[in-house]
């Protein structure tokens, strides 16, 4: 595996791991939403409290699914999408969780900068989709597509002397 590949992945790993546990968290949250918090809420608390725990997991799977972009996107705009959707997780679905079980009204304009996060996290990975990856990229896949060509070569060789030596040998 190249350096370049490496990098990409160790790159990507927070970011993974991040996601794995907000999406965990989404799923326990939801459960307490729904049989925690259900006798406890009004219906528009219990909604706003889902809300919270559905983008937290849209965004978690989104997060998760990044590193697979690798191919198409540098991992320089790869990362700024994480970064906006861990902010926005936070600053979104954490402000509605609030909201919703405090009902202390300051932590409702906190929303939109979450939902701005998104929206910005979105249109990073749309920029990195269209820029494409970066030439440092491309050399790397490159040098690894030679370096298979290479291998095949001496493998096809070492196979070709292999057969040579047991035909002298019959």
């Amino acid at each position: 595996m190249s350096n370049e590949k490496r990098r990409l992945a160790s790159l990507a790993k927070p970011y993974l791991v991040i996601g794995a546990a907000l999406a965990g968290l989404a799923v326990v949250l939801g459960a307490f939403g729904a049989h925690g918090l259900k006798s406890v809420l009004s219906t528009k608390q219990l909604n706003t409290f889902e809300i919270g725990v559905r983008y937290q997991m849209y965004h978690s799977l989104a997060l998760l699914l990044l590193p697979a972009l690798s191919a198409y996107v540098s991992s320089k705009w790869v990362n700024r999408s994480a970064f906006c959707f861990v902010t926005g997780t936070v600053l979104f679905s954490g402000s509605l969780y609030a909201l919703a079980i405090s009902g202390i009204k300051w932590f409702g304009p906190v929303t939109p900068l979450g939902g701005l996060f998104f929206i910005a996290g979105w249109a990073l990975l749309m920029i990195g989709l269209l820029v494409g990856r970066s030439k440092e990229n491309e050399r790397a896949l490159q040098n690894l597509s030679d370096l298979d060509q290479t291998n095949a070569k001496h493998m096809a060789q070492a196979e070709k002397t292999d057969k040579n030596r047991g035909a002298g040998n019959v």
